[in-house]
This record gives structure tokens, C-alpha cells and sequence, in this order.
């Protein structure tokens, strides 16, 4: 009666408390804290069973309830923990936390930083300014790159409604059909999952991959546009990806008890949350904080317009003239260390633009609280931290549902080369993604993942501490930045200024400005 009693009470106070914060337990790496916290409540965990066996094997003695109430909070706070464990005691477990910017940026020293940018994008804007009064005689405030860069809009926005309701009806449809087959007394089980499995692999395959594609090169999107429909395509991708590996196991453990298809709106809500990774429930902030989200939005413009500076003063009038030689390893030397300060600026206005600004502005609009798109991968010492802090969002999705899936069928023998298989994987996305959206296959990216990122990734290596080790990974960073702009940004040009007529296989696959020395007027 006893026991009754504390349990009634504890559910009772337990209604009444908002959920404590859980350290993300799966989520590697994790720092000290949080794994001195997990001790913590697997320590409190078997102390409470204890508690409890001994309380029911010794026919309630009253002497134990004095230590469980004294617990009380504890246990809530473990019931809590428990509530919000990921889905068979694996994976990812979501947060309530800040971006680590917002908290560098209410110091003012980190803040100057910042304030030195914009005074460095206020002297490129002059410059721009003063030369073209200069040459033209008058202010010219003309954004042709930007017009050029975003053309054929209207087109863009009507493939990606088409893309958005298709993932948003067709793989939710595919998988409730499923999950409805395997809750009844159907025959063939199996028939039905290779039946579901293919049609949704058919959709990944040809509704979300050589549609969006088909329609991008058919209609000779320009760069920008076609970045939004390819990262688009991309993100819808992995979203549906995670949504039914995340739920087919609970169907294939519940399904006989209860129904555990997810409604259609915590699907939609995981369409527009910045996360790769699904869950029913996320933590959710009380309020919309609108100056927040005009602010970051704000940014992202800010960091727009950044980038077509930097693109106007110090990429193309280099790449213009430089383009029109044959190859000179001088010259080539002398490209790519000039390539590495709009490469660095590049870099860094992607990163603060997209994980930084876009990301948290979604984040305020939809109440999403774990704002962990990002660690300090600036101070890492080593590639494999800077790999694993550069982009948690898609770092997760790697890791879950590509890493330790391949650990998982291999039985855990192959570490190596589900590392190998990682890296692959991202290699290949990568290079699609510039491939489509440039309009030419030139594997730079591929070879720097494979070749170079590969072999820092083992001797950049996370025993590897101390500044030294901060400053090569910087030094290594700096320099593929300046090779990816000076290669990309000679082919981009190569490409029109020497067109080919009849182009067989193999000169589409041969880079253009290895031979290209003819100009042409087009731009």
C-alpha cells in the first residue's frame, strides 16, 4: 500500500515538472561533463532499481521509504530521462540549447570580430563604388552577378513546391500502407516490406533524384537557382531517409500492441526542422522571438551581397585573364595562393549564412530549442574534429544512419572501412552537387575528400593536441580553399570561353582548361 502510495505521488509531481535537460548521450564526441552527468543518472538508475526490489521483497518495509522520498526528485528527473531517449536506447538525443556563436557574440571581444567583417565588406562596397565612378563617371549600383546567379526564380519556386509535396505525401503514404500491413493478420509479411522497400527506393531514386536533376539541366538553371534545387533535393533526400529508417523499427517491435505511425503534422514539422534527424517530439521554446528571426534573415541578405563583392573585386577580374592562358605551374602557383583569401572569406560566409544564421532563423520560427548546428571546429587540432564539429546537422546523419549502420551489418569488424565508406559517400554528394550546379564534371572536391582529407583524417588524428596542430589544420584548410576556387573558377570560364561543337564522352569528362586558349566575348 505503501509503495502505491509513493508511486501515486510521484506521477502527481511529476505532471508538474517541466523536463530537465538531458545531455545528448549519442551524440559523439562527448565532453566530460556530459559524460560525468551519464554516470551520474546510470549510477542513480541502478540505485533506484535497487531501492525498489528491496522495498518489494521486503514486504514494503517502511524503514526504505525515507530513502525513495528523499530520491523523489531524482527519480523524476531519471522518469524524465527516460521519456526522452531516442527510440530503442540508440541515437541522437535532442536538447534545449544555444548556438555557440550567440553565446561567443554577447562577448565583446568575440563580438569585434564580427564588427571587423562588416567594416570589411563597408571598404569593398567603396572600392567597388570609387572604381566604377571612376571608370564610368558615374555610381553604378547595378547587380548583374546577383540577377544572373538567381535567374529563371519563379521556375525554381514551382519545382520545389512539386519537390516538397511529393516527400511530404508520398513517403509518409508509402510507409503508413506499410506499417497497416504489418499491425493486421496479413499473410506474406515479407512480400509487403520488399514491395513498400522498392517503391520508396523507386521515389529516392526517380521522384526526388532524376526529376529535380532532369529539370535543372534541361532548363539550364544558373548557379544559384540550381544550388537551391540540388541542396534542396539533397536535404528532402535525407529527411525521408531518416524518417522511415527511424520508425520501421518501431512498427517491427510495436506493432502488435499498439499504433506507432507518426501523424502526418510531426512529419511536416521534421520537413522544415533543422535536423536531419526524426523524432515524434522535439524540446520547443515558449515563444517566437520575430526580431531574432528578422535579424538572422537580415544576415543571411548581408552575407549574400558579401559574397558578390568578394566575387567582383577579387575572383573575377583574376579568373577573366588567367583563364585565357594554357596551363604554367607559375602561373597556377601564383592563382591559388591569390585564391586564398576570397576562399577563406568564402568559407566563412557559407558557414555563418547557412549553419549559423538560416539554420537559427528556422529554428526561432518553428520553437525548435536545440540549436547545436555547430561546434568550435576553429579550434580543432585535428581533421577528425573538424569533420565531426564543421556540420553536426549532416555529421549526424552520417553518423547514424551511414556509419554505424555499415558497423551494424558488418558486425562491427570493419571500423576502417566504414570510415572509408563515410568519406565516400560525402565525397560523391559533394562533387554531384558542383557537378550539376556548374555544369561540368571536374573532380576537384572528390580528389581533396579521398586523397588528402582521407590521409589527414589518420594523421591529424584525435591524440593530436596543442596549437601546432590548430595552426596546421588551419594552414591545410587556407590552402585547399585557395586550389577549390583557382581550379573551379579557371574551368567556369574555360567553359565559355571554348565551347565544344560535338563533344564526345571523354572531352565532357576532360577538364576544359587544361587545352583552352581561344576567347570569346561571352562573360
Amino acid at each position: 500500500m505503501q509503495v502505491n502510495d509513493f508511486m501515486d505521488s510521484l506521477i502527481e509531481e511529476s505532471t508538474s515538472l517541466e523536463p530537465a535537460p538531458v545531455p545528448a548521450v549519442f551524440s559523439p564526441p562527448m565532453s566530460d561533463k556530459e559524460r560525468s552527468k551519464l554516470r551520474y543518472c546510470s549510477l542513480l538508475c541502478y540505485q533506484v532499481k535497487g531501492c525498489i526490489w528491496r522495498l518489494v521483497t521486503a514486504d514494503a518495509n517502511a524503514l526504505l521509504l525515507p530513502t525513495l522520498v528523499l530520491k523523489r526528485r531524482q527519480l523524476i528527473t531519471v522518469f524524465f530521462c527516460r521519456h526522452f531517449r531516442p527510440p530503442h536506447g540508440e541515437g541522437k538525443l535532442f536538447v534545449s540549447r544555444r548556438s555557440l556563436l550567440d553565446e561567443l557574440f554577447e562577448v565583446n571581444h568575440i563580438r569585434t570580430i564580427y564588427h571587423m567583417f562588416i567594416a570589411l565588406l563597408i571598404l569593398f562596397i567603396l572600392s567597388t563604388l570609387v572604381v566604377d565612378f571612376i571608370d564610368e563617371g558615374r555610381l553604378v549600383l547595378e547587380f548583374d552577378l546577383l540577377v544572373y546567379a538567381f535567374g529563371q526564380f519563379p521556375l525554381v519556386v514551382c519545382t520545389w513546391i512539386c519537390m516538397f509535396l511529393s516527400v511530404l505525401f508520398i513517403p509518409y503514404t508509402l510507409f503508413y500502407l506499410w506499417a497497416q500491413s504489418h499491425s493486421g493478420s496479413h499473410s506474406h509479411l515479407r512480400l509487403y516490406s520488399l514491395l513498400f522497400g522498392t517503391l520508396f527506393l523507386l521515389y529516392q531514386a526517380l521522384g526526388l533524384g532524376f526529376l529535380p536533376t532532369y529539370t535543372v539541366v534541361t532548363n539550364s538553371f544558373p548557379p544559384a537557382s540550381c544550388f537551391i534545387i540540388i541542396l534542396e533535393q539533397v536535404r528532402l533526400m535525407m529527411k525521408a531517409h531518416s524518417f522511415v529508417r527511424e520508425n520501421v523499427p518501431r512498427v517491427l517491435a510495436w506493432c502488435k500492441e499498439k499504433n506507432v505511425v507518426p501523424q502526418v503534422s510531426q512529419y511536416l514539422y521534421f520537413l522544415f526542422a533543422p535536423t536531419l534527424i526524426y523524432r515524434d517530439k522535439y524540446p520547443r521554446n515558449p515563444v517566437i522571438r520575430w526580431g531574432y528571426v528578422v535579424s538572422k534573415l537580415l544576415q543571411v541578405l548581408g552575407c549574400l551581397f558579401y559574397a558578390y563583392y568578394v566575387f567582383v573585386r577579387l575572383c573575377i577580374p583574376q579568373f577573366r585573364s588567367i583563364s585565357l592562358q594554357l596551363f604554367d605551374l607559375r602561373a597556377m602557383v601564383l592563382c591559388v595562393f591569390n585564391s586564398i583569401l576570397p576562399g577563406v572569406l568564402v568559407l566563412f560566409l557559407g558557414f555563418f549564412a547557412f549553419l549559423h544564421c538560416w539554420l537559427n532563423a528556422f529554428a526561432e520560427m518553428l520553437r525548435f530549442a536545440d540549436r547545436m548546428f555547430y561546434k568550435d571546429w576553429w579550434n580543432s587540432t585535428s581533421f577528425a574534429n573538424y569533420y565531426r564539429t564543421w556540420n553536426v546537422v549532416v555529421h549526424d546523419w552520417l553518423y547514424y544512419y551511414v556509419y554505424r549502420d555499415f558497423l551494424r551489418m558488418s558486425q562491427k569488424r570493419c571500423r576502417p572501412a566504414a570510415m572509408l565508406f563515410v568519406f565516400t559517400v560525402s565525397a560523391v554528394v559533394h562533387e554531384y552537387i558542383l557537378a550539376i550546379c556548374f555544369g561540368f564534371f571536374y573532380p576537384v572536391l572528390f580528389c581533396l575528400f579521398m586523397c588528402f582529407g582521407m590521409m589527414f583524417n589518420f594523421i591529424l588524428h584525435d591524440k593530436r593536441k596543442g596549437p601546432i596542430w590548430n595552426i596546421i589544420m588551419w594552414t591545410s584548410l587556407f590552402l585547399g580553399q585557395g586550389v577549390i576556387i583557382c581550379l573551379y573558377s579557371q574551368e567556369w570560364y574555360a567553359q565559355r570561353y571554348c565551347p565544344l561543337k560535338e563533344p564526345s564522352f571523354f572531352e565532357l569528362l576532360k577538364p576544359r582548361s587544361w587545352s583552352c586558349e581561344r576567347p570569346d566575348d561571352r562573360l
